[in-house]
């Protein structure tokens, strides 16, 4: 109980999703991101989203690669944009990876 109410202290409630994509390691660079949303590869809940949405825990984030679909489950919401790398996995889990057949790639 304690150690909950120690992360709940230490977590906002909601940030952007570029910068939730950067701090989580999901996209290496805030831009990419940006570039990812605008070309319409994310959706958060099913939608297609901006980089400016602002995200929080509980919501499902789709990431649609060349060759690849991941989705994954918002668990927290990191208080700044920094977040050490072995804490980054923590921040989300992965619901689903889908890896697409050649035929069928984006190009």
């Amino acid at each position: 109980m304690v150690f909950s109410v120690i992360l709940f202290y230490f977590y906002a409630k909601q940030m952007r999703l570029d910068l939730f994509l950067k701090s989580s390691r999901l996209i290496q660079r805030r831009t990419l991101a940006q570039e990812y949303c605008d070309a319409g590869l994310i959706s958060v809940n099913g939608t297609a989203a901006k980089s400016s949405k602002d995200i929080q825990a509980g919501d499902e984030i789709v990431i649609k690669r060349r060759n690849r679909t991941t989705a994954i489950r918002v668990n927290l919401i990191p208080e700044s944009k920094q977040v050490a790398k072995s804490n980054a996995a923590e921040l989300y889990e992965i619901v689903g990876d889908e890896i697409q057949p050649e035929a069928d790639r984006l190009p």
